[in-house]
């Protein structure tokens, strides 16, 4: 039984079924992220503070673009005019590839963001590193969690009505 009366049943299954895979990932990640932290407050009095001015203004510079730099890349993706576009040509499989993928690539860009200040608390000893880093990880992740109803609502609104899971012609990325 489809629970969405405006999706056909396999629209609904590709929205489950790529859903599942960018939620799981997005708090796999969090989960690491949180990882990250805990192991840098456990290994706090392992590591010898070093001062090191060059790598603390680079590091805080690269936290900063991470994280400004994942907010853009998200509302760019998922500008109206782009989703239209996908919606149009490439129907309801498209936009359900194209909601996944800037999904995870966000979502990475907050793994990276914390793995980055790991490193730079290992190098440093610095743990805000790490924590600095991996808060501001958790809200690019928070933020690029994927709700089911946001995803359906936005098939419902950009995809061809007639068209199902077929492959499209022009790969839209």
């Amino acid at each position: 039984m489809n629970p969405n009366p405006g999706l056909t049943n396999s629209v609904q299954e590709e929205l489950t079924k790529r859903h599942k895979a960018a939620s799981t990932t997005v708090i796999g990640l969090l989960i690491a992220t949180l990882l990250l932290c805990l192991i840098a407050f456990l290994s706090k009095r392992f590591l010898v503070p070093q001062n090191n001015p060059s790598l603390d203004i680079a590091v805080r510079i690269t936290i900063m673009i991470f994280g400004l730099g994942s907010i853009v890349l998200r509302r760019t993706r998922f500008s109206t005019m782009r989703l239209q576009d996908i919606g149009g040509l490439g129907g309801a499989s498209a936009l359900l590839k194209t909601l996944e993928k800037t999904t995870l690539q966000v979502a990475l860009i907050g793994a990276a963001l914390s793995v980055l200040g790991f490193t730079a608390t290992l190098v440093t000893g610095n743990d805000f590193y790490t924590y600095g880093a991996g808060l501001i990880a958790l809200v690019i992740l928070l933020y690029c969690y994927p709700t089911k109803s946001s995803w359906q609502r936005t098939i419902l609104r950009f995809a061809r009505p007639d068209t199902e899971t077929k492959p499209s012609i022009l790969a839209i990325e």
